[in-house]
């Protein structure tokens, strides 16, 4: 049986506070999984919604979205409104996944676990 993960991964190196961070990583993961085929959420439920929330710059962000969108993996890109902290449009987090396991990871290998 094929594991099912969800990956956010946000920006440490813009200064948001780490409740702002958990509310971009709360976007990510939303719009991500609204944008997921019904199968592949069902299955990642029934495994008990693995994520993992990672880190990366605003060039990592975009790259990431970019290479699941182009390996067909579901991908979100969050920008932010600009109404407390960050200037409108601000990239401050993706969300990839649900999605097959070695999938996501042939994508976020690289990448650190936010601590």
């Amino acid at each position: 049986m094929t594991d099912f993960k969800q990956a956010i991964i946000v920006r440490e190196d813009i200064g948001m506070s780490r409740g702002k961070m958990v509310a971009q990583a709360c976007h990510a993961s939303l719009g991500v999984y609204r944008k997921t085929p019904e199968t592949q959420r069902q299955r990642w439920e029934e495994q008990g919604a693995k994520k993992i929330v990672l880190e990366a710059g605003d060039t990592d962000l975009i790259e990431i979205h970019e290479q699941a969108k182009s390996n067909g993996v579901p991908s979100y890109l969050v920008q932010d409104a600009g109404m407390t902290e960050l200037e409108p449009g601000t990239k401050t987090a993706v969300g990839i996944g649900p999605a097959e396991e070695d999938k996501i990871d042939n994508i976020t290998g690289e990448l650190r676990l936010v601590e």
